[in-house]
């Protein structure tokens, strides 16, 4: 079955909305406006151009989430499956643009936020297998990222093992906040701040 997947930058534009399905599932919503910026040669600047509305959806975990981490005007990157429904009220036809979103995160282009683990998600799920591994990491992520090591090196002893053979030392280093020898800005060593900290 094709599918039409899309990542959409823009802003929460209605408070999250939760509920369960007669079934118990948790939903939740939320409306997202994407508004396009473009250079405009003749005011030589950044200006706004058409903003495109859309219905963001959540299922399960993901909808808990929302609720929880975003507010209204928050800058987000909404990843998920594109869907256009549409309706008849009366004699008008209706339609909607929705996005059943597999992932929602704060725009760090435009400020931080600070991440917190899930109750069971860091280093497993408390009822079983995650990512074919019992209690292992969820998502597929190596166990040091989830708290079962310190460092990629520490999952075996040897340097980028947790990642596999074809990881170069040298991004096991940045990881980890080395800098290799005679390297500029970019990668900050343990101690040292980067930019104009």
């Amino acid at each position: 079955m094709n599918e039409t997947q899309v990542t959409v930058i823009g802003n929460v534009a209605t408070e999250v909305t939760y509920a369960q399905t007669s079934g118990g599932v948790p939903v939740a919503n939320f409306r997202l406006a994407s508004t396009e910026r473009r250079f405009d040669r003749a005011r030589d600047g950044w200006v706004d151009g058409e903003t495109q509305w859309l219905t963001v959806t959540a299922w399960r975990a993901l909808a808990g989430h929302l609720l929880d981490s975003l507010s209204k005007g928050d800058p987000v990157v909404v990843s998920g499956r594109l869907r256009v429904r549409e309706w008849t009220e009366g004699e008008v036809k209706r339609s909607r643009v929705e996005i059943d979103a597999r992932s929602v995160g704060h725009d760090l282009s435009r400020g931080t936020t600070r991440f917190s683990w899930a109750p069971g998600a860091r280093g497993g799920s408390p009822g079983g297998s995650v990512s074919g591994s019992p209690g292992g990491p969820p998502g597929g992520a190596p166990g040091w990222a989830a708290g079962g090591t310190s460092g990629p090196e520490e999952a075996s002893g040897a340097p980028g093992a947790a990642f596999g053979e074809a990881v170069p030392g040298w991004i096991v280093d940045a990881l980890r906040g080395r800098r290799p020898a005679g390297a500029g800005a970019g990668v900050v060593a343990d101690g040292e701040s980067g930019g104009d900290a």
